[in-house]
């Protein structure tokens, strides 16, 4: 029995849903400062609504309290933290100018991101995952989408220069965005990252200057992950591509006749 399932939600299992309600509150609270156009505000929610997304499916495995309840919970928090959020906050800062299809645009981000939440839910139980079995995503992640959307506002709080706010520059790019997240292209995955014994050090060094660099150069730092983050992907690709190379050649040999098993002793 799951322990949403009887006696309701057991302490154990409330932790990790309390952080996903903070994360929802963070990408609400987003949606409040875009309207208000208070935009370096309105991107600190979405960034802390990010971090708190991060951190619940974590907390949940370490103390072992995944549950449907939390699944459906968070994917819904997703859609409305780096979904809605970002489409109202592009809308209200750049995409409201335009004089067509402005909004149109911002539905777009929107909906691609509920539908790669649904494509994700409805693949939770499938026996044939490829991307998913080999340590890739399908698709950008909700939140990594969101942070390549804000791309152009980044520039923005960075230079002061309204060209990045043209709503001709700002609508491509939000368009791009959108079909990044609804694409079926293989795209690294932060759970399947292995870091060995003697780079931990190093590692935590790099989140430790990260972190202050955040503090410190917030937007230059945010517009940095992102381009790395969009490096990765064709890099992602070449890395599936091998991948599948090696599978294949296991199954030729596999079903060549006479082949030994590779547990054969």
């Amino acid at each position: 029995m799951s322990p949403t399932e009887g006696q309701g939600l057991s302490l154990r299992a409330f932790i990790p849903n309390a952080v996903t309600v903070l994360a929802l509150c963070a990408g609400l609270t987003g949606i409040r400062y875009g309207i208000a156009g208070e935009w370096e505000k309105a991107m600190i929610a979405i960034v802390v609504a990010g971090v708190l997304d991060g951190m619940d499916g974590r907390i949940a495995r370490m103390l072992k309290a995944n549950s449907k309840f939390g699944a459906e919970l968070d994917s819904l928090c997703d859609n409305i933290g780096f979904g809605t959020a970002p489409a109202l906050i592009l809308f209200q800062w750049s995409l409201a100018k335009a004089p067509k299809f402005g909004w149109t645009v911002a539905l777009a981000l929107a909906i691609s991101c509920a539908l790669r939440l649904a494509r994700f839910n409805s693949r939770i139980d499938a026996d044939v995952q490829p991307h998913k079995s080999a340590g890739f995503n399908t698709g950008v992640p909700a939140p990594a989408g969101a942070g390549l959307a804000f791309a152009p506002i980044y520039l923005w709080l960075i230079t002061s220069n309204d060209v990045f706010r043209d709503w001709r520059l700002v609508m491509p790019w939000t368009l791009f965005v959108a079909v990044l997240m609804i694409s079926a292209i293989p795209t690294f995955s932060w759970t399947s990252i292995r870091i060995r014994k003697s780079w931990r050090v190093a590692a935590l060094a790099g989140i430790a200057l990260v972190a202050a660099a955040l503090i410190n150069e917030p937007w230059l730092t945010l517009l940095l992950v992102s381009l790395a983050y969009l490096i990765s992907v064709p890099l992602s690709l070449a890395s599936y591509a091998r991948v599948k190379r090696r599978r294949a050649t296991r199954l030729s040999r596999a079903s060549a006749p006479g082949a030994v098993p590779d547990n054969a002793g």
